[in-house]
């Protein structure tokens, strides 16, 4: 079973598909962090053509088959990453990959285009969202900082993220919308766990 989890950033899409994919024994593919780990390649200069990106239980990602989990959450790289992200040629790659990984096994997968372009034929597809302001705020508790730039921030990610011309950020037609803004992690989790059993009753691909 594929499950593709797509939203803004801070919606929740990462808390929620790491939970899920433990929950349901899944493998949790999280394709943000494979774009930084892209871009931790790209500073290392290795070529495109040769870019080896692997997840492992946990969602932790190989490149050149070292674990480089822990140094993908630098700031700089997650602007780097914003930057590599919008080239056709990268995001041609990354989906390959990403396909490959899907075809391996149960997957939940998250991201910005995996409902729409990565996996459009995932049996589940959720499009998680929430409020700027509310967005903003869980930044601010996590990280700290100025609210007024942090907010800022969002909505600047959010404007390239739906206009950028390969791959934009939308809804699938048939993915179910999840308003995390008034609700806890856990019930998210607990209304999409319901979802799942609903995909598995009545399949439909």
């Amino acid at each position: 079973m594929r499950i593709a989890i797509d939203g803004p950033a801070a919606a929740g899409k990462t808390t929620l598909a790491r939970s899920l994919a433990e929950a349901l024994g899944f493998l949790f593919v999280p394709t943000g962090a494979m774009y930084r780990a892209a871009a931790l390649a790209c500073k290392r200069g290795v070529a495109l053509g040769d870019l080896d990106l692997q997840v492992r239980e946990g969602g932790r990602i190989l490149l050149q088959g070292e674990d480089v989990t822990d140094l993908l959450s630098s700031p700089g790289l997650d602007d780097l990453s914003s930057q590599v992200a919008v080239e056709s040629r990268v995001r041609k790659r990354l989906v390959e990959i990403q396909r490959a990984i899907a075809a391996g096994g149960d997957v939940v997968m998250e991201g910005r285009d995996i409902g729409t372009v990565v996996l459009p034929d995932a049996e589940l597809k959720i499009y998680l969202w929430a409020t700027e302001e509310e967005r903003a705020r869980r930044r601010h508790g996590e990280q700290g900082g100025d609210y007024a730039e942090i907010l800022a921030g969002i909505r600047r990610r959010d404007e390239r993220d739906s206009t950028r011309p390969d791959s934009p950020l939308r809804e699938a037609a048939d993915a179910v919308v999840v308003d995390t803004t008034s609700r806890s992690p856990a019930e998210v989790l607990e209304l999409v766990l319901t979802l799942v059993e609903k995909a598995r009753a009545h399949p439909t691909r």
